[in-house]
């Protein structure tokens, strides 16, 4: 089957991007990967609910997903997503607000969220919810996909010199078992339409 490009209407409804598609016009998959962004979390003290999960109390980065697409400035979908935390028996459900450039909400550890702020609506991509953690033995984890909670695939576009989505994770329920430095890794699986 031949395979050809042709102009497609991007997420904004105005600017267009050439896209890979079979002799009848149908939109051909991507490439499908996994990235991951992992960190040592400072969790100095329990975790009230709607708290930002960070590597820094007060200088905290959001989490960057690096190589979502091959391309600067390509575009995706994430068709699914997983949270493990290195503690057991931890259940909280949280929640990932995605952008495509670093936003200026709130990024450090224990702190109040911010995400999604209005001076960012540009940069926004959306937000994963996770079911809650669990854990039968092993890390506490949970996954995201095409049902609720997680709604998943989420279409996104990368800045335009960029191939990395950035992420602030921010807690639904209170955590009390959180231990200072225990790792945290968000991997998603993507789709490169770029």
């Amino acid at each position: 089957m031949p395979k050809t490009k042709m102009a497609g209407l991007m997420f904004d409804n105005q600017s267009t991007r050439y896209v890979r598609v079979d002799s009848d016009g149908r939109l051909l998959e991507g490439r499908p990967r996994f990235v991951s962004a992992i960190k040592a979390l400072a969790a100095a003290e329990n975790y009230a609910a709607e708290d930002v999960l960070s590597e820094s109390a007060s200088a905290g980065t959001a989490w960057e997903f690096k190589n979502v697409t091959e391309k600067p400035g390509g575009a995706g979908a994430i068709v699914s997503a997983r949270v493990l935390i290195e503690t057991t028996a931890l259940t909280p459900r949280v929640a990932l607000f995605l952008f495509k450039d670093t936003p200026s909400t709130n990024k450090n550890d224990n702190a109040a969220n911010t995400a999604p702020a209005y001076a960012d609506r540009l940069l926004y991509i959306g937000r994963v919810d996770f079911a809650p953690c669990s854990d039968l033995g092993g890390q506490s984890e949970a996954e995201a996909t095409t049902s609720p909670p997680g709604d998943l695939p989420m279409y996104f576009e990368c800045m335009g010199d960029s191939t990395s989505i950035y992420g602030i994770p921010v807690l639904k329920d209170a955590v009390t078992e959180e231990a200072a430095g225990m790792h945290m890794e968000f991997k998603l699986e993507v789709v490169d339409f770029s």
